[in-house]
């Protein structure tokens, strides 16, 4: 039989293991964890000789405490010692949940801004950088506040847009989507949301049959993607945020577990989503630590 006191103790470790398990997913993963995962995939039709090195940057959510211009500063120096040829940014900036409050934009803007990579750094927005200015969600087009602060940091910005680029003399291309959920409708937040992606008319400006890498913020795109694109990256699902032993009980996708993290190979397509860097709605990430990611690809 239990005892009342052997039933308080177990009572009192069940309270000590959760308020310790909470301490360290609102501190010790966020901020101790940062890693670094690498990828070395070569596409199919991908051309021979053509070695080429991307930096992942996803999901910054700045925000005070958890993601302050000092250490979006370390984010930057560590993906500037990856040696990526290009570094490409996926979005979502800023935080606009509750729990945190904002950063001044030119405090990571300004960090961002060091960013180096020989053939450039390339960068979309994600739903929040919408979310966070009413105004850009009701006029329906144009830029968002945070697209702005971007373009004036001298990045890169991609919006339904795409770049021709040569590594040694061979070339590849760089395309970006608009966000596919910018838009929330004014009846409310638990309306349909829809977005600001035109993946054809992205697709159109590709004018040669050079290998094709797409940035689109949510996974969500990737059914559409055709097998002209050699590979897709995306962040937005921060790898579930809360990942119990390879259970994510919240994945912001409506096909669930299907590209909540990692690479992804369907129909002979590649996807790669980056489990990102900050957090959303709810400031804390267990099993599912912040990266940088790098991809190798030839």
């Amino acid at each position: 039989m239990i005892t009342r006191r052997a039933l308080m103790k177990l009572a009192a470790g069940a309270l000590a293991a959760g308020a310790g398990l909470t301490a360290y997913g609102l501190v010790g993963e966020p901020f101790f964890r940062l890693r670094t995962t690498r990828y070395a995939i070569t596409p199919p039709n991908w051309p021979a000789g053509l070695k080429l090195r991307l930096a992942i940057v996803a999901d910054l959510h700045a925000c005070d405490p958890w993601m302050r211009g000092d250490r979006v500063a370390d984010i930057v120096d560590r993906t500037n010692d990856l040696g990526a040829d290009c570094i490409l940014l996926l979005g979502d900036y800023i935080a606009t949940h509750r729990f945190q409050a904002p950063v001044p934009m030119a405090e990571w803007t300004r960090e961002l801004k060091r960013l180096k990579a020989p053939l450039g750094v390339h960068a979309v927005l994600g739903n929040h950088d919408w979310w966070n200015d009413p105004a850009a969600m009701q006029r329906g087009d144009g830029l968002p506040d945070v697209g702005r602060a971007v373009q004036d940091a001298g990045l890169r910005l991609y919006q339904n847009d795409a770049l021709r680029l040569e590594k040694d003399g061979r070339p590849f291309w760089i395309a970006g989507l608009g966000d596919q959920i910018a838009f929330v409708p004014t009846r409310g937040w638990r309306a349909p949301r829809y977005g600001i992606d035109d993946l054809p008319a992205t697709l159109a400006q590709v004018g040669d049959g050079a290998p094709l890498i797409l940035m689109a913020h949510e996974p969500d795109i990737f059914p559409k993607v055709p097998a002209r694109v050699a590979l897709t990256i995306s962040g937005h699902t921060h790898g579930g945020q809360l990942n119990l032993f390879g259970w994510r009980p919240i994945v912001p996708s409506r096909y669930g577990q299907r590209y909540a993290y990692g690479h992804k190979i369907e129909d002979g397509r590649d996807l790669i989503v980056s489990g990102g860097l900050g957090a959303s709605v709810v400031p804390m990430r267990i099993g599912a630590p912040p990266e940088l990611v790098t991809i190798d690809l030839g």
